[in-house]
């Protein structure tokens, strides 16, 4: 089983709070060195037991306000620490220490960071879901899973920059 060193991690989810909201997107990117391998868990196939499996052989994560947002939740929902298992990163307090504030995709803007789906945020992902749930929408499954793979590769970009 190849070893990957570093697990780039961003969750989707139905809202803010981890008391009322589910997780339904976990993307995971998988690097070591050149060598790389893209996970993606969507609900209702999360599971602590997948997401440990996904993250089998990594030595750290980075996350964009993982500490605050995506580990707490994940640990909430799927009684996960994350933050025991693994050495975290959090890439937004370095873009902090570079004076560079707001969200991932504002500080992706400022360091010339590519996106393609520039239309999407944190609360069209949740009206996305929603459209696939109740509509049966696989294009806004789709468009979600896209914004989510995005993020999480960015994420080893913004690293790069910033690191």
């Amino acid at each position: 089983m190849r070893q990957y060193l570093e697990a780039f991690l961003d969750i989707e989810t139905t809202g803010l709070s981890p008391e009322y909201g589910e997780i339904t997107v976990i993307g995971i990117h998988l690097t070591n060195g050149l060598d790389s391998r893209f996970v993606q868990l969507v609900w209702p196939g999360i599971t602590a037991d997948r997401l440990s499996e996904a993250l089998a052989g990594v030595d750290v994560i980075y996350t964009y306000n993982g500490s605050r947002f995506d580990l707490p939740f994940i640990c909430s929902r799927l009684g996960l620490d994350l933050t025991g298992l693994f050495r975290h990163q959090d890439l937004m307090y370095d873009c902090w220490r570079k004076n560079l504030y707001g969200g991932l995709k504002c500080v992706e803007r400022q360091l010339g960071i590519p996106r393609r789906l520039t239309e999407v945020n944190g609360y069209q992902a949740v009206i996305l879901w929603w459209r696939y749930i109740n509509d049966h929408d696989r294009d806004a499954l789709a468009t979600l899973l896209d914004y989510n793979k995005e993020d999480v590769i960015n994420l080893k970009a913004l690293k790069e920059v910033l690191l």
